[in-house]
């Protein structure tokens, strides 16, 4: 079998289409979840600290000079990372948690029980006749 061949039949595979979806949406709430964190709760959480921007909280290690450019210890952007991934792994979290919820409800139901067929409805009706008998 060719080099090829396997690679189609690698790409074709349900799982290898899961993954590449997973990976694009997921690539796409990463940058949502950057935004809400960036846009929507750091400015309030800077405000409430005294008017702080953490993206532009750094540490200069070295004056610019010439022209190089200053060398800065950007402690500011790890911390909104830091909050961006707080913030993603806690809905992915909760996003787990309702499908497993939703999965057990599932196995949870009651199956339906199938309908007797001819010859037991047939056996419990002599059954209920001989126990009138007696």
């Amino acid at each position: 079998m060719s080099i090829l061949q396997e690679f189609k039949e690698f790409a074709i595979k349900g799982n290898a289409i899961d993954m590449a979806v997973g990976i694009i949406i997921g690539a796409s709430f990463g940058k949502i979840i950057s935004s809400l964190v960036g846009d929507v709760i750091m400015p309030p959480i800077g405000v409430l600290v005294g008017g702080v921007d953490f993206a532009k909280l750094a540490v200069t290690l070295k004056e610019a000079s010439g022209n190089a450019p200053a060398v800065t210890l950007n402690y500011g952007n790890f911390i909104q990372t830091m909050v961006d991934f707080t913030i993603i792994a806690f809905v992915i979290f909760i996003m787990i948690k309702l499908i497993n919820n939703l999965k057990k409800k599932e196995a949870a139901a009651p199956a339906v029980a199938p309908e007797p067929s001819k010859e037991e409805l047939l056996l419990t009706e002599i059954r209920d006749l001989l126990k009138e008998k007696k």
